[in-house]
């Protein structure tokens, strides 16, 4: 179950991403507006919600902004905000898929597919992609948390089915169906997670040389800076030193 961390990959714009924090709390306020408003409002009823929160606070999103976000979802004649799945390829046949939250479906299509197009990828129609990846719950914890061994132990016996452990954090994969279960009894041990929430884990990975792995995570970026794009996962590879670079 353990073994090196290919999460950075699977997460790969995290450091570029804290330099654009005003467009990540736009993109983590949509969110909790849209989980707030498909369930409760209500966090502990509404794991959806309590997940977005997870993730708002792990950025450092300020208490009052959650709690409007939260009230916008009361809100009535609100925008309405629809789930949609992009999936497409990026140099050397990567596969990537895009999650996005849209009120405008048209715009956003063609946003998405100018930006593939633009770097040398293209849209495929829906499960082109999504059929070489398993669409599972990731917990991430700090590394200071707890030792490996001592990780992996609280994992098996939370129901974790896999752990990857590394210098900076401890990286957990459950059933999407067990996500919440598994991320309570955990949050009893070693408290709230940096993040608790479903992603799209490739099964297998492109290994990409530095310059191609430039130009993709080039696409990645603009897709990541698109306002309705949400998150991006895509089956690659790339060194330690060309992440470092962009960083």
């Amino acid at each position: 179950m353990a073994g090196h961390s290919k999460f950075k990959n699977i997460m790969h714009r995290k450091g570029a991403q804290d330099k654009k924090r005003s467009k990540i709390f736009s993109k983590l306020a949509k969110e909790i507006t849209v989980a707030a408003k498909m369930g409760t409002p209500d966090p502990d009823m509404n794991p959806r919600l309590r997940t977005a929160i997870q993730a708002a606070k792990a950025q450092n999103m300020p208490k009052d902004n959650i709690e409007r976000a939260v009230k916008k979802s009361l809100d009535a004649g609100g925008e309405n905000y629809e789930e949609v799945r992009y999936e497409g390829f990026g140099v050397a046949g990567v596969g990537v898929i895009v999650e996005a939250l849209t009120d405008n479906r048209n715009r956003t299509a063609g946003e998405v597919r100018s930006i593939f197009s633009k770097n040398g990828g293209n849209l495929g129609e829906t499960g082109a992609v999504s059929f070489g990846f398993d669409h599972v719950g990731a917990i991430i914890y700090p590394a200071s948390v707890a030792s490996e061994d001592d990780m992996l132990e609280a994992a098996i016996e939370a129901g974790a089915d896999e752990v990857e452990s590394d210098d900076d954090e401890h990286a957990l994969y459950v059933d999407n169906d067990s996500l919440h279960e598994v991320a309570r009894s955990l949050e009893e041990k070693f408290g709230e997670p940096n993040s608790a929430r479903l992603i799209w884990k490739p099964q297998t990975s492109i290994e990409l040389d530095d310059e191609k792995g430039e130009k993709f995570l080039k696409m990645l970026e603009a897709l990541e800076d698109q306002d309705d794009v949400q998150n991006v996962y895509a089956n690659f590879e790339v060194s330690d030193a060309l992440l470092e670079k962009l960083g």
